[in-house]
């Protein structure tokens, strides 16, 4: 296979990954501290300070899940990026409700 399966997220090691560990992933979860990452590929953003309201109403504690008090998120993104640094497939939705499928990501890694 050309390429490994990595998934990015701007919450802590000491919060994915007891997620990880009990659904038996075989694959890392790295930490994206203050998404960075996210943001060099256009997908960081702030919430708005009425949804950080709303967060804070119904005990959403986003600054201890990421580290850090900006209040950013990425959007929900699969992006397929070969050893070479190309990216090969990019599949994003700002709608958190709808998640892209993992199948057709993974038919994309197995043909590199």
């Amino acid at each position: 296979m050309g390429a490994s399966l990595v998934v990015l997220s701007p919450q802590l090691q000491a919060f994915t990954g007891p997620g990880a560990e009990k659904q038996s992933l075989d694959y890392p979860i790295l930490t994206d501290p203050g998404n960075a990452v996210g943001a060099a590929y256009g997908l960081a953003f702030r919430l708005p300070d009425e949804l950080i309201a709303v967060y804070q109403k119904i005990g959403v504690d986003l600054p201890r899940f990421n580290g850090d008090d900006s209040w950013t998120l990425s959007i929900p993104a699969r992006l397929v990026i070969g050893r070479d640094g190309v990216v090969v497939s990019a599949e994003a939705d700002p709608d958190y409700t709808r998640r892209p499928e993992i199948e057709p990501t993974l038919e994309i890694v197995r043909g590199l």
